[in-house]
């Protein structure tokens, strides 16, 4: 089974920029709806953060507002999640998860990316 791989997790301080990248070795995600969750410290549950419809349609979670920003590159196969302004609260890892058909359903989840923001 393949498994998708995020990168680009760091530590970094309150008001930072950092960008995440998914990527879906050997596979582009041309008709995959690309999702980013979260999970922070201590909690078990993924917290959904935002999408990118095969289309290109996007949404984010409303308590992140326009500080991240979801995209692809041309040749889709790699996914962004650009972070700006980030709080201490953001402390989480990030993982992303194709959907959309059976076979980007199918796809596994990755170890996800950490990111740590602190002063």
């Amino acid at each position: 089974q393949v498994q998708v791989e995020e990168s680009g997790g760091k530590l970094v301080q309150p008001g930072e920029s950092l960008r995440l990248s998914c990527t879906i070795p050997g596979f582009t995600a041309n008709n995959c709806d690309m999702h980013w969750y979260r999970r922070k410290p201590d909690e078990y549950q993924r917290e959904w953060v935002s999408t990118i419809k095969s289309m290109g349609a996007t949404s984010t979670l409303g308590s992140i507002g326009d500080r991240f920003t979801t995209s692809k590159n041309a040749r889709k196969d790699t996914i962004y999640l650009q972070m700006r302004n980030v709080k201490l609260e953001d402390t989480a890892t990030y993982f992303c998860k194709p959907y959309g058909n059976t076979w980007c359903d199918s796809l596994r989840w990755g170890q996800g990316t950490q990111v740590t923001v602190s002063s």
